[in-house]
């Protein structure tokens, strides 16, 4: 067993700003799946929202989020958020990371514009922000003496005093694997935070990298905690559409300084759509270019900003330019073409502001919370803001709330479990569950495809759970386990929402409801 003041699982940018400002004073262990610098947050491009220019203001970054969120963002977490925003733009910048200057600007770092925000408020490193505030904050991460990084380990499940004969007592920790060396630790801990991202992988085409498998939500769910709005999926309408480029997602920033969606024929359809047309919020974008793609049998739609000088590309899409440049198209002269993709998951484990979950010792942070800032649909660049401010947030509260320490806990039986005899039985489910999911629960939904849906996730999951009882585990499966779990809490909210709203479009309600309510599941009982 290994003993750890706070256990953190994942290393996005939630995990990594908890532990810096955690280990001055606590024993930090940080899990990652893969390394340090895998993680959804590595691949944001747009930047940071954030209240930094004079001539913007608190109330109007707020107004603009609830106008995203379609009605249903939490006023207090969003004022919480925007009002910390700054602050945690110059945590940033005090720890060296290099925004994109400009000496035009009142406080000296370019701003742009994205969809749904009244103005330009999104602080940037260039068109890679996320690769940038990861590596700077990795280097100090890896260099810290009191941050423990255990990279190809996943957790497995979290352990909760109410499973082991310690009623009362909330989580304690967590079993994890060691990929490598094939075996399942046990990691003990007054305070565990899940920072495990997203739920991209759940569908067949994602913006996501490969490890946004849902843990967090699925671990968290299994021990007792609340989920909310897990049927609001974004799907970011523009992904790269090349045979040969895996999950590339083209900025929303694209289209914040002057890029055209646009039909095979050159013919613009977004002024169709709605009278913000390009920088409409990323809902309204996503089901326009899904309604043409169905409407004309198209692959693909095209986004152009070749109408820029080129010098203006390469100054603000270095690495857009660049990664088409390798795939033959010169976004100087061609458009792009793009499709939609699953994105972003607004909903997750419940939390109040301090980042608490439903169970004692056990936050929750980034992708994987559902703090109530986002609503029903997430405005642009406010997620890795949401990181920073919860991410200060969980830290102050278990700073300011030591547990005891667990002691010692039960050790992972294997005993009677033996090795797989057939591991093609996890490829098959796989593959099968992204794709109905892609199918039945994407962009526009029905009862009965839901219902479909339904049917096969409990098919699905008898098959995996049975798999899981009587084999060793591995990377794969508890992923696969995961996944299933976060497919069917997707599925039953978006049963149980009779309206359309925001990121949630039923053709059986296509009305929105007069009165906003969040959809919020609780376990009735623990989930073995």
């Amino acid at each position: 067993m290994t003993a750890f003041d706070v256990l953190i699982l994942g290393s996005g940018l939630a995990g990594q700003s908890l532990a810096l400002r955690l280990a001055d004073k606590l024993k930090v262990a940080l899990i990652t799946k893969r390394t340090l610098e895998d993680s959804a947050s590595a691949w944001a491009q747009g930047g940071i929202a954030a209240v930094l220019d004079p001539a913007d203001s608190t109330e109007a970054h707020i107004a603009d989020t609830h106008m995203a969120g379609a009605g249903l963002c939490s006023d207090k977490a969003t004022r919480f958020v925007v009002e910390n925003g700054p602050r945690a733009i110059r945590w940033l910048i005090e720890h060296g990371v290099a925004f994109t200057p400009d000496s035009h600007s009142p406080i000296g770092f370019h701003l742009t514009r994205e969809g749904g925000h009244g103005q330009r408020r999104v602080i940037h490193v260039a068109d890679a922000t996320g690769a940038a505030v990861q590596a700077t904050l990795t280097e100090q991460v890896r260099a810290h003496p009191n941050i423990f990084i255990f990279e190809q380990h996943i957790a497995v499940d979290l352990i909760v005093g109410d499973k082991i004969g310690r009623p009362g007592t909330g989580c304690l920790g967590a079993y994890v694997l060691d990929i490598a060396g094939d075996e399942v630790r046990t990691f003990s801990a007054p305070h565990t935070v899940l920072a495990t991202g997203g739920t991209g992988k759940v569908y067949l085409y994602t913006t996501n990298p490969d490890t946004a498998t849902g843990d967090g939500v699925a671990m968290a769910w299994r021990a007792g905690c609340s989920v909310a709005n897990m049927e609001f999926i974004q799907f970011h309408p523009t992904c790269l559409y090349h045979p040969q480029a895996k999950s590339f997602l083209i900025s929303e920033a694209v289209r914040g300084e002057g890029g055209l969606l646009r039909r095979p024929d050159g013919s613009r359809f977004m002024p169709e759509h709605d009278p913000r047309e390009e920088l409409a919020p990323r809902d309204v974008v996503a089901r326009a270019i899904d309604f043409e793609m169905k409407k004309h049998g198209l692959d693909c739609v095209f986004l152009d900003i070749s109408h820029k000088p080129a010098d203006f590309l390469e100054a603000h899409f270095p690495n857009i330019l660049a990664r088409c440049a390798e795939l033959g198209i010169d976004i100087t002269r061609q458009p792009i073409p793009v499709v939609p993709a699953a994105h972003y998951s607004c909903g997750g484990i419940v939390t109040d502001l301090h980042a608490r979950t439903d169970v004692a010792g056990l936050h929750a942070v980034g992708e994987s919370a559902c703090t109530g800032l986002h609503g029903a649909n997430r405005l642009a660049s406010n997620s890795l803001l949401e990181c920073l401010v919860f991410s200060e947030a969980a830290a102050d509260d278990i700073l300011k709330n030591p547990r005891p320490h667990p002691g010692e806990l039960p050790q992972w039986d294997e005993s009677r479990v033996t090795d797989a005899d057939e591991a093609i039985v996890i490829s098959h489910n796989w593959d099968e569950l992204r794709r109905f999911m892609w199918d039945y629960v994407g962009i526009v939904r029905t009862n009965k495809r839901l219902q479909r849906a339904q049917h096969r996730i409990r098919l699905l999951a008898s098959e995996i759970n049975e798999f899981y009882s009587h084999f060793r585990i591995s990377n794969d499966l508890i992923e696969l386990r995961n996944l299933v779990v976060t497919a069917d809490l997707i599925v039953r909210s978006a049963l149980k929402r009779k309206e359309s709203r925001g990121l949630h479009f039923s053709q059986d309600y296509p009305e929105t409801q007069a009165k906003a309510r969040d959809t919020v599941i609780r376990p009735t009982r623990l989930k073995n």
